[in-house]
């Protein structure tokens, strides 16, 4: 029950922290756990769905949450999510595993060796909603 509880912490952290809980939460399912690769995967889909609530509420509440072409990326994203989850339906668990274990390597090699895209980003765009933030960082552009 520990190796449970332990699993869903580490999944929820970093769920809410946008880093895909599911990409730790099979793995710790799998292998700390001794739960089925298709088990682990439908276990991450229910557990996504209050960790996504909460994550996309403090999100939206932080003015992080860009609405401008979100559309464009929810409807592609539910569509395949419905055609993965027919494959998931009929693949072997072994299967399963081999792909997910692919696709975690590609990451991997992507977040070691990948350009960096990220743009700057303007002092006031980051504090927008937070005054105190934002006379923090004046007072410390100020000082040169």
């Amino acid at each position: 029950m520990f190796n449970y509880i332990l699993v869903g912490f580490l999944g929820g952290v970093l769920g809410g922290m946008g880093m895909g809980g599911g990409t730790v939460l099979i793995p710790l399912l799998t292998v700390f756990c001794g739960v089925d690769q298709k088990a682990a995967q439908a276990i991450n889909l229910v557990s996504f769905v209050p960790m996504a609530i909460v994550a996309v509420t403090v999100h939206l509440k932080r003015g992080r949450i860009k609405k401008k072409g979100l559309l464009s990326l929810i409807l592609p994203a539910a569509f395949f999510s419905a055609v993965g989850s027919a494959v998931a339906g009929v693949a072997d668990s072994l299967v399963l595993r081999r792909a997910f274990g692919v696709f975690l390597l590609f990451l991997a090699v992507f977040s070691l060796f990948g350009k960096n895209r990220k743009q700057p980003v303007k002092q006031r765009e980051i504090h927008d909603k937070n005054d105190f933030g934002r006379q923090k960082c004046d007072n410390l552009h100020n000082k040169e």
